[in-house]
């Protein structure tokens, strides 16, 4: 049987190509040492807009995925229960308004002049009252008058004159007016009925909703025709201009990282950003705190947030991203 030979030159090569493979597979896994790879997921700043007061949707017209800007009015409630509550209001306001008025203008003249004559009335019957008494009391003494007919008549002075006091305190009351005090709780009705007014128009305000902050609407909870109550949640906008990179690094490369320290973030499709360490937590998540082996310390794995410039809307929540970092230099 023949046997092949094997050519001198390919007897050769066979080991260079060899080593040329165990070269580029060496060069194909190797990672600058000085270099932290880490990935995680794109997370951004939620607002979730809810309603001050409570009513009837009336108007909501965005959808899921709509842009809005800042103060964009997205929603308004039904307030037609608010403003006949703002009318009863503002009567009351103008009742305790007028009662304000009149105790500070006090008692009208003619009023005024109207006890006067009642005083001198009185006085003139009081007067007669006197008389009669006194003639009562001449006929008792000399024996033909009677003890009955002088006690009537010194009742009837007795009446008089106390009417005619009485009269004399409520014409002194008129001239006088209303005492500060009564002023006072007339100025705080008053007050009363402009802060339920001032009440009943910031509910009316309150109706019309707006976008605290520019975004996107990434969830849409109820719909136009709901009865809501007050601090219901209407939407959910995600400000994509504050967004970041949520990443867990092992315990061996957080003393590399330093607050502030540029990193190179990538999407799946190639693209890359810039971005900034803002968070490094200063404890681990999801394992024991009293782990002591040194074996069991480096499984231990750090919240980092690198903060993106994200302008143009490219990093959306819950897309992943790889983040490059180059080692911090020592602490001195």
């Amino acid at each position: 049987m023949n046997r092949a030979v094997p050519h001198p030159i390919a007897s050769l090569l066979a080991p260079c190509v060899y080593l040329l493979a165990l070269l580029a597979a060496a060069c194909g896994s190797h990672r600058d040492p000085a270099v932290i790879f880490a990935s995680g997921h794109v997370e951004a700043t939620d607002v979730r807009v809810s309603t001050k007061v409570g009513g009837r949707l009336e108007w909501f017209p965005i959808q899921e995925g709509d842009r809005v800007t800042k103060d964009q009015v997205i929603a308004r409630l039904d307030t037609t229960d608010t403003h006949l509550a703002l009318l009863q209001a503002r009567a009351e306001r103008d009742q305790a308004s007028a009662d304000l008025r009149l105790r500070i203008a006090g008692a009208r003249t003619e009023d005024i002049a109207e006890l006067e004559a009642q005083v001198a009335s009185l006085a003139a019957d009081l007067e007669g009252a006197q008389r009669d008494l006194d003639r009562m009391q001449a006929l008792l003494d000399k024996g033909s008058g009677t003890t009955k007919a002088r006690d009537d008549a010194r009742t009837r002075r007795d009446v008089t004159a106390a009417k005619l006091a009485a009269m004399r305190e409520s014409l002194a009351r008129m001239r006088a007016g209303s005492r500060r005090e009564e002023i006072e709780a007339a100025r705080a009705r008053l007050a009363a009925a402009e802060a339920r007014i001032a009440r009943y128009q910031q509910q009316v305000d309150d109706a019309t909703i707006d976008s605290p902050t520019a975004g996107v609407i990434t969830a849409k909870i109820v719909e136009p025709g709901e009865l809501l109550a007050p601090g219901a949640s209407l939407c959910v906008v995600t400000d994509l201009s504050d967004a970041w990179l949520t990443v867990y690094v092992g315990e061996p490369d957080l003393g590399r990282m330093r607050l502030g320290q540029e990193a190179e973030v990538k999407t799946d499709d190639g693209q890359k950003r810039r971005g900034h360490v803002t968070f490094i937590a200063s404890e681990a998540e999801f394992t024991p705190r009293n782990v002591q082996t040194r074996d069991e310390r480096v499984k231990l794995v750090f919240k980092v947030k690198i903060g993106l410039d994200n302008q143009d809307g490219l990093f959306k929540p819950g897309m992943p991203a790889e983040a490059r970092l180059r080692s911090a230099p020592a602490a001195p």
